[in-house]
């Protein structure tokens, strides 16, 4: 959680949206099982790769209004940012493997 930033529908545009490089938000809740899952792969993302990626937090119990502005129906649900504007999403807990391709695929 070092190298993650929460965010929440009041700064979700200065945090996400605003951010140069690119970000991941990651849609989650605390009774989450398959959150639970993914949160260490996603601060080990975060601390390999500090200062080229972005990695959020959003609990969507607390910011309802921020996860229905992007549709999220199902947690954990990955959002990646760049430049400000969403450019893909990843549903459901997967393997580290497949967060990375898609970083690759974006950076």
């Amino acid at each position: 959680m070092a190298n993650t930033v929460t965010v929440t529908d009041q700064n979700f545009a200065q945090e996400v949206e605003q951010a140069s490089e690119l970000t991941i938000v990651d849609f989650w809740a605390t009774w989450c099982g398959p959150c639970k899952m993914i949160a260490p792969i996603l601060d080990q993302i975060a601390t390999e790769r500090a200062g080229q990626v972005k990695i959020a937090k959003l609990d969507v119990d607390a910011n309802i209004q921020t996860a229905t502005r992007f549709n999220v129906r199902s947690i954990p649900t990955l959002l990646f940012f760049k430049g400000g504007k969403l450019v893909d999403q990843v549903v459901g807990a997967v393997p580290k493997t497949k967060i990375d391709e898609r970083i690759a695929q974006l950076a």
